[in-house]
């Protein structure tokens, strides 16, 4: 930092002639500019007063910066001998009768951030509180004079790494030689001119060298006082460089007014200016670092330090045209984004004045009232109220507010909802029933009721809301058919699944004091598909959670009830909704999972597994066709037999549902696409009058006189070159076919046992020649080839089953299924009567095992009183396979029927399977699953079924084809059963 100080100075004229100026400072003498008549004195001009001539003093702060500080020190009057009496101007350094020249022994100031400049001014801190009292007692001897001499740097430092704080700590710890090691030799006499406390005020007078060492605390060392070298006053170059110091001086002053005011006060006040007094000003203003300063105070030429100067004050001019650039882009956008700011609130006012535009809130308020407008006669008149509440709500609120916000977006919701708006619905039977068969085979029940629905519909003029829910297995259409009933009934449909949903806010929303509070899953329904009335479909109803946030199945209970849904209170909203119009179609696995309150209110639609017939319809009919197109495969280009379906469906896909049918005959298109287009990219082009073989691990021969074409094994395609004359040519080949499963020749009567590859080429009707469009055949012998190995098996283990096997049904959430309970003797003796059950049973089946063996018992009693079996023999009774869970009552019959022919030494018959919860007195109690566990004997080749009497009505909805070819008994009591396991004759009751 530089201050300015002022003081008298003695009277001294410029000797320099003003010849030897340029024409352009001889001009700028006679201006009005303050910097060109600051250095006019520099051409030899006395001044015009010397009376009033005073010296001003520039110092150096203690910092690196260059921002300039002026400051005056008042100092002592004095009278200057040979001055005019009226001359009252007051001088910084004080005259004693000691001479400056005379002091040859000084005490030694280190200064840490740049030198001092002779007449210039100085503050420094002296920690040192010996050094401190020697500058104090020496300013009270008369002799106010010190040396200040630059510190050098730390080896090994970046002085412009090291801070302020680190610098001083490293002087006051420095003492002696060590110090005065560290400090230049060339430096500066000071004169104090005050001390406050720690603070020493230093004026530079002229420069010093340091010799010798006097004396170490404090350090007080020998000077000798330097002069600079003579010089030529009138040389030219001399000349030259001062004046493009003062060239550069002025232009920096131009651009920067760091330095323009204590410039001028400088040139005010300035006596003695010469040239080295010139080069000294311009080095102690300028921003250089201290080693650059430190090299012109050591410097005694008066031409090299002037030269020195001039690239410093160089470097000064390039600096202040990058700030000035740097601050005029700052300006310019800054003055550019307020005056864009400025343009558009004007134009706001505008805008406004003349109606074209509005704020912020009354846009608002206008596009919230036209949106709830075309239904304001629908629209409730509760929330009518609510609206206009908030809207008046709303434009007294700022809109920098956080009410302002959730204000906003509660109107957003209320206004988007179809109040009252409902969509036109079809009531006509004939269209939905072909809309329904379109989509999905079978399904007959699901279908029947909805077209009970639009009957009723149709009669009254309006439809009421339903809650109807779809049980089944997975992958049997139960969420596709929601999708088709919103076409048949022609609404909008919309699904969300509630699977492991735990928060009651996702049905009834969040509370509007929450941040980010949104409403339920039935208003953003209602906001999505725009009516009031849409089909909703809420899938894996079965799989609800429940958390820390509530229990979701009771939040259902309102959103189900028809009775409470009419009035539907949403938490967000916290306005009553009406959803008695919308229909409800759920979806379940398994309904005993549903909480029993909510199954209250649906009225359940059972949807079975499909049997083989139904599958093959749906693969022939939907999947081949839908999977056909997704792979960009033509018709002709391929072809899938009835048998390959029907070995694919039973043994691959015997599942309820046909969603892994469906992937299997996705997995078959795309082996069948990647064989086309192998084969098309090694017949590009095809050759006419070529034979083009194509084959998997076949090996074909054509006969080169007969035509005839001799096939091994397995034979995919065989194409031969067509005739002109031709337009398609049917090659037949006779393969060997193999043996089926057992379960499987029910369904192959009447199949021709060889199969036909056939292969059509037609006539290419383009400019090319004969082209030959090549079929793929997929047939059962080479299904493996495709999909891989058989997956299931037959289900039956025992072609003949022995004493102590029996045949039963159960049912699985994949559909039906057989099972063989077996029972063996372990150890008979007396007394030793006794069960033990294996196979994962749950704890109902364990008792039934129990009560099973408690009625075997007693019906062995009755039948043959004499025989003590159960009484002295431990048994084992196993339900294969043992690594699935099984549970449930209804193999009761089939355990003590197990048992009975295991105590009888008697088998029951082959192809009898039953199924049925006993009683301890022999009851037989009613079951589920009647139509999985049909499907389930008709695959493992079952011809007599005994079911529970209450269970005919089940087995009578059972659609023709599933019951064809079964023999079914009804019973009421095990006895009937006994009877037909185990006797000769067989009474059939249907």
């Amino acid at each position: 930092m530089l201050k300015a100080l002022s003081s008298s100075c003695l009277r001294v004229r410029f000797h320099s002639t003003s010849s030897s100026l340029p024409s352009h400072l001889r001009r700028g003498t006679e201006s009005n500019s303050p910097l060109l008549r600051v250095f006019g004195s520099l051409r030899g001009s006395d001044c015009p007063n010397p009376n009033f001539c005073r010296r001003l003093f520039f110092c150096s702060d203690s910092s690196d910066g260059p921002e300039p500080v002026e400051a005056a020190a008042e100092s002592k009057r004095v009278e200057v001998e040979g001055e005019e009496a009226e001359s009252k101007s007051s001088s910084a350094i004080v005259p004693t009768v000691f001479r400056p020249e005379d002091y040859l022994t000084v005490l030694a100031l280190p200064l840490p951030h740049r030198p001092l400049f002779p007449g210039f001014y100085m503050p420094i801190y002296v920690k040192d509180p010996k050094l401190l009292a020697a500058l104090v007692d020496s300013r009270k001897r008369q002799a106010p004079y010190a040396g200040a001499f630059l510190l050098k740097d730390e080896p090994g430092s970046d002085p412009s790494v090291a801070s302020a704080s680190d610098a001083d700590k490293n002087i006051n710890e420095l003492k002696g030689k060590e110090l005065l090691n560290r400090l230049h030799e060339v430096g500066t006499l000071a004169q104090i001119t005050s001390i406050q406390g720690d603070q020493v005020v230093l004026i530079g007078h002229r420069r010093l060298r340091i010799t010798e060492v006097v004396s170490e605390d404090p350090l007080t060392v020998k000077v000798d006082h330097l002069k600079d070298k003579p010089y030529d006053k009138d040389d030219d170059v001399v000349k030259a460089t001062s004046f493009e110091v003062i060239s550069t001086l002025r232009d920096v002053l131009k651009t920067s007014s760091l330095w323009r005011d204590h410039v001028q006060t400088y040139t005010q006040h300035i006596g003695d200016f010469n040239y080295s007094r010139l080069a000294d000003f311009g080095a102690a203003i300028s921003g250089a670092n201290k080693l650059q300063c430190q090299q012109v105070l050591e410097e005694l030429d008066v031409y090299k330090r002037l030269k020195l100067t001039l690239e410093l004050v160089k470097k000064e001019m390039e600096i202040s045209k990058i700030q000035e650039s740097i601050a005029k882009a700052i300006e310019e956008k800054i003055s550019g984004e307020q005056r864009r700011y400025l343009l558009n609130e004007q134009l706001k006012a505008i805008k406004k004045e003349l109606g074209l535009e509005t704020d912020d809130k009354t846009a608002l308020s206008a596009k919230f009232r036209e949106r709830i407008e075309p239904n304001k006669d629908k629209c409730p008149p509760h929330v009518l109220q609510v609206i206009e509440e908030e809207l008046t709500k709303l434009q007294l609120l700022e809109a920098s507010s956080s009410e302002f916000n959730v204000t906003r977006n509660y109107l957003d919701w209320l206004t988007a909802l179809p109040w009252g708006n409902y969509s036109d619905e079809n009531f006509d039977v004939l269209r939905a029933q072909k809309i329904l068969d379109e989509d999905h085979y079978g399904l007959t029940d699901v279908k029947e009721r909805i077209l009970e629905f639009i009957a009723v519909g149709k009669l009254r003029g309006t439809s009421q809301g339903k809650i109807i829910c779809l049980s089944g297995p997975p992958g049997v259409g139960k969420t596709s058919i929601g999708r088709s009933i919103a076409r048949a009934l022609n609404r909008k449909f919309y699904r969300f699944s509630v699977g492991g949903l735990s928060d009651v806010a996702e049905i009834k929303g969040h509370r509007r004091t929450y941040i980010g509070a949104m409403p339920g899953k039935m208003v953003q329904c209602l906001k999505s598909v725009g009516t009031a009335n849409p089909l909703v479909l809420i899938d894996e109803i079965d799989k609800l959670g429940r958390g820390h946030a509530g229990d979701p199945a009771s939040a259902m209970l309102e959103l189900l009830d028809p009775e409470q849904n009419a009035n539907f209170l949403d938490h967000y909203l916290d306005v009553p909704i009406d959803l008695s119009k919308v229909l409800f179609v759920c979806t379940a696995n398994v309904v005993e999972m549903i909480p029993n309150p909510l199954l209250d209110r649906m009225e359940v639609v059972a949807i079975a597994g499909y049997i083989t017939d139904e599958k093959m319809h749906i693969a022939r009919d939907y999947l081949e066709k839908s999977t056909r197109e997704a792979c960009g495969i033509k018709p002709e280009q391929v072809e899938v037999t009835d048998a390959a379906l029907l070995a694919l469906i039973e043994n691959y896909c015997r599942e309820a549902g046909v969603r892994n049918l469906q992937k299997q005959i996705e997995k078959i298109y795309r082996k069948i696409a990647l064989q086309l287009v192998r084969k098309g990219a090694l017949n590009e082009p095809p050759v006419a009058g070529d034979k083009v073989v194509e084959s998997n691990e076949v090996k074909t021969e054509f006969g080169s006189d007969l035509g005839e074409t001799v096939v091994g094994t397995e034979t995919t395609v065989v194409a031969e070159p067509v005739d002109s004359n031709e337009t398609a040519t049917s090659v037949e080949i006779d393969t060997m076919q193999k043996d089926l499963p057992a379960d499987q020749n029910q369904q192959l009567i009447d199949q021709p046992t060889d199969l036909k590859f056939s292969v059509e080429t037609d006539k290419n009707h383009a400019s090319e020649g004969n082209q030959m469009i090549e079929k793929v055949l997929v047939g059962e012998s080479n299904l493996s080839d495709f999909v891989g190995k058989p997956v299931f098996h037959a289900e039956r283990i025992y072609e003949q089953t022995p004493a102590g096997v029996v045949m039963g049904l159960a049912w699985t959430a994949m559909g039906g299924s057989t099972l063989y309970i077996e029972t063996t003797l372990v150890e008979q003796a007396e007394g030793k009567g006794a069960l033990h059950v294996t196979g994962q049973l749950g704890d109902v089946m364990k008792e039934s095992s129990q009560i099973a063996h408690t009625v075997a018992r007693a019906v062995l009693l009755e039948k043959e009183p004499n025989n003590t079996f159960f009484a002295n023999s431990k048994l084992h009774l196993h339900v294969p396979a043992g690594a699935t869970p099984k549970d449930g009552p209804s193999a009761g019959c089939t355990m003590v029927t197990s048992l009975m022919s295991l105590a009888l030494k008697k088998p029951v018959r082959k192809d009898l399977a039953m199924t049925g919860e006993v009683t301890l007195t022999g009851k037989i109690l009613p079951i589920g699953g009647v139509k999985e566990k049909t499907i389930a004997a008709r695959r493992s080749d079952v011809k007599i079924i005994i079911f529970p009497s209450a269970n005919r009505r089940d087995f009578d909805e059972l659609a023709p084809n599933v019951k064809e070819g079964l023999e079914v008994h009804f019973v009421d009591d095990y006895s009937q059963i006994f009877d037909l396991a185990f006797a000769n004759e067989q009474h059939t009751e249907k």
